[in-house]
């Protein structure tokens, strides 16, 4: 197993860039809701998701990617072929 400093070296970089996208995308749409008119009702859930999915971030723990794939999963349906017409 490595260990956490050099984890945290390594990606460093990486990481960084993707919180700064995610930040400038956030920015993005609250300025377009500002600017234009405000997020629609069938985007609020998607919002509220992405809102739901930055708090598991920053929670502790080491199962926070498992909680973001679940966050952003369906639910599992018995009939998912039929819905899904497969």
């Amino acid at each position: 197993m490595r260990d956490a400093n050099h984890i945290l070296g390594e990606s460093f970089l990486e990481t960084r860039a993707k919180l700064l996208e995610i930040a400038a995308t956030l920015d993005r749409i609250d300025r377009a809701a500002e600017d234009e008119s405000p997020l629609s009702t069938g985007s609020q859930p998607k919002r509220a998701l992405i809102d739901d999915a930055i708090r598991i971030c920053l929670s502790e723990g080491p199962d926070r990617a498992e909680r973001l794939q679940k966050l952003f999963s369906r639910q599992y349906e018995s009939d998912w072929r039929k819905s899904m017409g497969v």
